[in-house]
């Protein structure tokens, strides 16, 4: 039975391995997915995997931490990632590029079109510039993010954006 558990949860890791973006836009081959987390139970019948208590998931470079976070797999892809925390926290850094954070005590994010969704007192930051918002879209492909207010008009969105160096020419210099 133990041995039975083992191969469910190395198959989970690595359908999440298969479908999870790669670290770096030029980079072809994934790296490996650790999570981390204080217990876990899986079910295969539902296609969905739960992580309790002081959840880390580590890909490459790019970071999740919450207190709860659900898996849904789909035969055998990576559908979906719902994490929920006080606060959730995700970090991604790729190679050459801006580091981005943010924090919200909901994200969830799909594999199919690597679309990252932070809600509740949700922010983002790339470089210097920072969203923040009741909902903020972060499509990770495209490198657009998105932000709203909450549907019963609360928090606003608020954004930040930082000026360019002096020292950087203007463009087409």
């Amino acid at each position: 039975m133990q041995r039975l558990t083992d191969i469910k949860t190395g198959l989970l890791l690595a359908c999440w391995l298969l479908a999870a973006p790669a670290p770096s836009a030029d980079e072809g081959q994934r790296e490996p997915v650790t999570i981390e987390a204080d217990s876990a139970v899986f079910d295969e019948r539902q296609g969905q995997s739960t992580y309790t208590g002081h959840v880390v998931i580590t890909q490459g470079g790019m970071q999740v931490r919450a207190d709860e976070v659900t898996v849904y797999i789909e035969g055998e892809a990576l559908k979906r990632i719902v994490a929920r925390g006080e606060p959730v926290r995700f970090r991604q850094r790729r190679e050459g590029e801006k580091e981005i954070l943010g924090e919200a005590r909901r994200l969830d994010y799909r594999a199919d079109d690597e679309h990252l969704l932070l809600q509740d007192q949700a922010w983002l930051t790339q470089g210097g510039n920072r969203f923040s918002g009741q909902r903020i879209e972060y499509d990770m492909r495209q490198e657009r993010v998105r932000a709203a207010q909450g549907k019963d008009g609360g928090q606003r969105v608020r954004v930040t954006i930082q000026p360019k160096s002096k020292s950087s020419p203007p463009v087409g210099e």
